[in-house]
């Protein structure tokens, strides 16, 4: 059996689904997924997938960090070891006002490109996997491909796009190796199989969907 591992660009992906559900409401039951449920779907006969590396940061706001909180919690009480959240962080960039040429500082996520990148890279050298799955559409994650692919031939190679996003790099990387990448948004059929229940209880721990992300 080909082991598959799969690393989710997690701002990309939420930012994806506000952007479908500012078209279709329906895609705000997906902020409350089962992870590993649904990546399992996009494993290929003759593989199994081990483990789902989430990338992130807890955003600044103290509502959106407790939202993104239960999530990642109840994802991790339900799949325990096959579910893994790695994080980054937020540091301030200064900016100028082009009108009033005032200095101001505004939050900048770093560390997640690098994150995935390291991620992939030590399991390929440490040989914890045959199938990486990369989910996003961060360009700058083009070069470490070519590494991989380059030092390690050997390993299959998938691009997920989150949706309403697209990477003409990572799109030519997979047409390079004569693949195609595929766009989540074109799967919501997968994502409905997917949601969790809105309560989620597991020895003894209960978590529950945030009421903001509930759809009436």
């Amino acid at each position: 059996m080909e082991r598959v591992t799969v690393y989710v660009d997690g701002f990309n992906v939420y930012y994806g689904l506000r952007r479908m559900k500012a078209v279709d409401n329906v895609w705000q039951h997906f902020y409350w997924i089962d992870f590993v449920k649904f990546f399992e779907h996009f494993k290929e006969r003759g593989q199994i997938l081990q483990k789902v590396f989430y990338f992130t940061t807890p955003p600044i706001n103290l509502q959106k960090s407790a939202r993104q909180d239960v999530l990642l919690k109840t994802n991790k009480l339900i799949n325990d070891s096959r579910f893994e959240v790695i994080f980054g962080k937020f540091y301030h960039k200064w900016q100028i006002c082009k009108k009033c040429k005032a200095r101001y500082k505004i939050p900048e996520e770093k560390r997640t490109d690098v994150n995935i990148s390291v991620q992939m890279m030590r399991d390929c050298a440490l040989d914890n996997t045959d199938v990486l799955i990369l989910v996003t559409a961060d360009s700058d994650l083009a070069p470490p491909l070519e590494s991989i692919k380059a030092d390690y031939p050997n390993k299959k190679i998938k691009i997920i796009f989150p949706p309403k996003s697209f990477s003409n790099d990572l799109n030519n990387f997979m047409k390079a190796n004569r693949r195609k990448a595929l766009k989540l948004e074109n799967h919501k059929r997968r994502f409905l199989k997917c949601i969790m229940p809105d309560t989620v209880t597991k020895d003894g721990i209960t978590f529950t969907i945030p009421a903001k992300w509930k759809v009436i």
